[in-house]
Parts: C-alpha cells; sequence; structure tokens
C-alpha cells in the first residue's frame, strides 16, 4: 500500500515540476520578447528624430558650400559624427548603380553607363540597413541609338563565337 501513495505523489511532483518548467520557459520569453520591443521601439524613436533634423543638415551642408566657413565645416562634421555614432550611413554618391531601394529618381538623363547615379540632389540616409530617406538622385539612361548600337555588337559578339 506504501507504493500507491508513492506513485500518486511521484505523478504530481512530475506534474509540478513540468509545470514549474513551462513557466519559467514563458517568462525568459517574454523577457526576450520585452527587450526586442524595447529595441525596436529605441531605433524607431531615433529615426523619427534623426529624420527632423536631416533637413538642418541639408542646409548646414548648401551654407557650407556657398560660404567655405572653416567653423561651418565644424559643426557640419560634428553633426555627421553623431549620426555615424548612432548608426546612421549616407546612401547615394555619384558612380553607383540606381537601386529603387535607396534612390528615388527625380531626373533620367541621357549618358554613357545605363542605371547609373550621376548627380546627387539630396543625400538619402539609412539606419541598420532600413531606410529612413532614400537619396534625390539623378540617374543616366543609355540614348536609344547607344543601346540598339551595343544590342547589336552583342549579338555580332555571339555570333562570331
Amino acid at each position: 500500500m506504501a507504493k500507491a501513495k508513492k506513485q500518486p505523489e511521484e505523478n504530481k511532483n512530475e506534474e509540478l515540476e513540468n509545470q514549474l518548467k513551462r513557466a519559467l520557459a514563458d517568462y525568459q520569453n517574454l523577457e526576450r520578447r520585452v527587450s526586442e520591443e524595447r529595441k525596436l521601439l529605441s531605433q524607431l524613436s531615433t529615426a523619427i528624430i534623426v529624420e527632423k533634423f536631416l533637413p538642418i543638415l541639408d542646409n548646414l551642408e548648401v551654407a557650407q558650400s556657398h560660404l567655405n566657413d572653416p567653423g561651418l565645416a565644424m559643426v557640419t562634421k560634428q553633426f555627421k559624427d553623431v549620426l555615424a555614432s548612432e548608426g546612421i550611413e549616407e546612401i547615394g554618391q555619384v558612380g553607383e548603380q540606381f537601386d529603387p531601394n535607396l534612390h528615388e529618381a527625380a531626373e533620367v538623363v541621357v549618358g554613357e553607363n545605363q542605371n547609373a547615379v550621376v548627380k546627387v540632389i539630396n543625400k538619402g540616409y539609412k539606419m541598420e540597413g532600413k531606410v529612413i530617406r532614400p537619396a534625390k538622385v539623378t540617374v543616366s539612361r543609355k540614348s536609344e541609338s547607344a543601346q540598339a548600337s551595343g544590342q547589336e555588337q552583342a549579338e555580332q559578339g555571339g555570333l562570331n563565337e
């Protein structure tokens, strides 16, 4: 009879132990989820504030290009250093390939390269791989005749091989 009493007690202990393990796992998952949500909220807050400051940086850079003042250059550099310390990266440089995920084409001009950025109108910025503001750029496109002759050369090259 002693064994009969021990068995339900052991089952009850196992059941309580399993409930405790589940409760601990649920708590750890909750802690992880709360931590991730805090991080996302922090990133969102940073992105919103940075987005509000970007026009000021644009104006400082325009003023610097006209005035060429060393003090203004120092302030602009400090501004950019603070952005970099927060993980903010510039998007949009002349010569790179146009990417609709990173760039906004404001103008298309005839040029030598297809889909190359030839002028940056407004710099874009991204934070941790997410675009805060796309770069406004001018994109080159080969003229119709240059494209046709390039296709003909490619076709002839293919026939000669």
